[in-house]
């Protein structure tokens, strides 16, 4: 079987909500990556077999296959196929899982992967009744920015909790305390600005032409606990979950170029070698990436020991940390340690792209190493992807 390898990855910089990048329509997102990394390897875009590229929303611009729209507003040839996956916060791994499958079985030599989220243009949605025009009643505007919506009465109604709900939750069961919390967030602006004042981004990054940014616009500088102490739980009166220790709402997008070995005439960054994905209750989903890193290093044939560095992306604080407690081999100094998403943002279909992406450029900055990508998914999915060098 054929192996599948990380030739180069880009992102462009993450944007806040109603921020720099809010003009950007999300379809104009994706053609910057996706222009961007056939650019830097030099690759004629007619040799990229399919673009596979997630998308968490798909309700405004980003509608009918986003993928295709991206890459031809690329200046690909028509001939250069494109598909748009959704698995929510990792539509982006499930992207690079599909790509490199697609290699593996020799159905493809050269995938773009990737995905793209603009959060701040997901539109505001009305369901259609089932006549054209209702004599009475009203109609709910839906919010298609996060979240639940037009949900299934039949389903419980515990497990269509929000998902801060379920940070609350998490924090409750596994003992995480707002401290802690806070602490964790702290660290996630510290290194993050650390990282970025060193260059460490500089290679992974790709600016969008007319909304430049010198960084992810989230990073808080002088975040302390202090300041973070003095903000309201959101989602529970005696909680400790806030907008300080959760992720917030962004726009932005990534791309993986991924290839067979030889395919592509550079070095590759790192190998495809494992991949998991697991379940639990939707109201759980926090945990869930414990169990799915575990299942892509089994069948990587490597253990918590092997592994060098962790991308674990930081939808809450109490989810990381509960994760970190479900690994107990694992040495915290290891995850993110060039800060998450509690700094960077998370625009939910770009977001897998990133924590792979880094993982990939932080592994060849090395000269080897194993190294873990792992995202939590709401409707208690988890999905992990295991690199190494």
């Amino acid at each position: 079987m054929t192996a599948t390898y990380i030739y180069d990855a880009v992102r462009t910089p993450f944007g806040k909500a109603g921020g720099t990048l809010a003009r950007v329509r999300p379809d104009d997102l994706a053609a910057t990556v996706m222009r961007a990394t056939v650019e830097r390897a030099g690759l004629d875009p007619v040799r990229v077999d399919d673009v596979i590229f997630g998308d968490a929303n798909q309700a405004g611009e980003d509608n009918r296959n986003v993928a295709r729209f991206g890459a031809l507003l690329a200046g690909f040839p028509t001939s250069v196929t494109g598909t748009t996956v959704n698995r929510l916060c990792a539509s982006s791994v499930e992207a690079v899982v599909q790509g490199s499958r697609a290699i593996e079985s020799g159905d493809a030599d050269v995938i773009l992967a990737g995905g793209v989220e603009s959060m701040s243009r997901a539109p505001f949605v009305v369901e259609k009744s089932a006549k054209p025009f209702p004599a009475v009643g009203n109609q709910t505007l839906w919010n298609t920015a996060i979240g639940w919506r037009m949900v299934n009465k039949r389903l419980p109604k515990h497990w269509t909790i929000s998902n801060g709900e379920s940070a609350e939750k998490i924090a409750r069961e596994w003992g995480i305390s707002r401290e802690a919390q806070d602490e964790f967030a702290v660290r996630s602006h510290t290194l993050s600005a650390q990282a970025w004042a060193d260059g460490v981004y500089d290679r992974e990054i790709v600016q969008v032409e007319g909304a430049e940014l010198a960084r992810d616009e989230g990073i808080r500088d002088g975040s302390t606990t202090a300041k973070l102490a003095g903000l309201k739980a959101l989602f529970a009166d005696d909680g400790s979950v806030t907008a300080g220790n959760s992720s917030s709402i962004n726009d932005g997008a990534s791309a993986v170029l991924l290839g067979a070995e030889g395919a592509i005439d550079a070095e590759p960054l790192a190998r495809v070698t494992g991949r998991g994905a697991h379940g639990v209750d939707p109201d759980d989903f926090p945990i869930a990436p414990i169990e799915a890193a575990n299942k892509a290093l089994a069948r990587a044939g490597r253990t918590w020991a092997d592994v060098d560095l962790v991308e674990l992306n930081e939808a809450f604080a109490s989810q990381s940390l509960a994760c970190l407690a479900g690994w107990p081999e694992l040495d915290p100094e290891k995850l993110n340690i060039h800060g998450g998403a509690l700094a960077m943002g998370h625009p939910l279909g770009a977001s897998g792209g990133r924590i792979i992406g880094h993982a990939a450029h932080e592994l060849a900055r090395r000269g080897g190493g194993v190294a873990v990508a792992a995202i939590c998914i709401g409707v208690g999915q988890g999905l992990a992807v295991v690199l190494e060098r």
